[in-house]
């Protein structure tokens, strides 16, 4: 959603957008080929919609699971790309996504458009529990990924007012999927906002049989995203530079000033840049 907010031919296609989790990395188009042919290669299959038209979704989806977990050993190729499990993004090509969405939502892109957007507070956990890492992080892979991921040193202040109005949200309330080791992971938020809480994957993360707490959850919460598509007014007050008012989702709801003031002071002046190919 952030991207089609940062693309010019779907200006004014819509007044109101939620976004979850935004994306937080875009590749260069250069990237983004060199990844699609190691997906193709998988396949036996040339990089191209004739040589991929006739795959099986579930074996391309398959191609991508073997490429991300071996990415690492193309640090030197993909760069920052290489140190996730995630071989995919949006594609910055100048043309239909001309620059971050970052970049063109602080230039204004999206002032006309009404938000509700929000994320949960342990974003990783579920990736690092499917890792195997979960407690096991030592210091010096930590240290590691604060040099290759975290803000540069030589960022600069974004300046630009982007206007429009925004309701923020914050899902805090832990998933009791998998012994109760996810917290308020990556994906939760999904599920509760479909009302989509047994079976298959929503089992994964809410457990098998959805508790009474999950329910009531997932009604307040499908409430907030259908009032806000109805009305724009989710049931709290939009977020402004001096309150910085959020709802906060838990087994209570709370209307807090944003939980998270320590990143969002680490993060404000840091321009995520286009993920480039860095080898041939």
């Amino acid at each position: 959603m952030a991207a089609l907010l940062a693309m010019p031919r779907a200006a004014g296609l819509f007044g109101r957008a939620v976004a979850q989790s935004v994306q937080g990395t875009f590749f260069s188009p250069e990237l983004a080929s060199d990844i699609a042919a190691a997906c193709a290669a998988e396949l036996g299959r040339k990089p191209t919609v004739a040589g991929l038209s006739t795959v099986a979704p579930a074996r391309l989806s398959t191609a991508g699971d073997a490429v991300g977990a071996a990415m690492g050993r193309r640090a030197e190729r993909w760069g920052q790309a290489a140190h996730t499990s995630i071989p995919f993004s949006p594609v910055v090509d100048g043309d239909a996504l001309p620059v971050t969405p970052w970049r063109a939502l602080a230039d204004g892109a999206g002032r006309d458009v009404e938000l509700l957007v929000g994320h949960t507070r342990d974003e990783q956990r579920l990736l690092t529990a499917l890792d195997g890492l979960r407690g096991q992080v030592t210091p010096q892979q930590a240290a590691s990924a604060l040099d290759v991921f975290g803000p540069a040193r030589t960022a600069h202040a974004v300046t630009r007012a982007a206007g429009g109005r925004a309701h923020v949200y914050e899902l805090t309330w832990p998933a009791p999927g998998m012994g109760g080791v996810l917290g308020a992971c990556r994906g939760l938020d999904v599920p509760l906002v479909l009302g989509n809480l047994d079976g298959g994957q929503p089992a994964l993360l809410i457990g098998d049989g959805p508790s009474p707490e999950a329910e009531a959850l997932s009604a307040r919460m499908r409430a907030a995203w259908t009032a806000f598509a109805a009305h724009g007014d989710p049931g709290w007050p939009a977020y402004d530079s001096g309150r910085r008012l959020v709802q906060v989702f838990d087994a209570r709801a709370a209307v807090t000033a944003y939980p998270e003031e320590t990143s969002r002071l680490i993060w404000r002046n840091h321009t995520i840049p286009v993920l480039p190919l860095t080898g041939r």
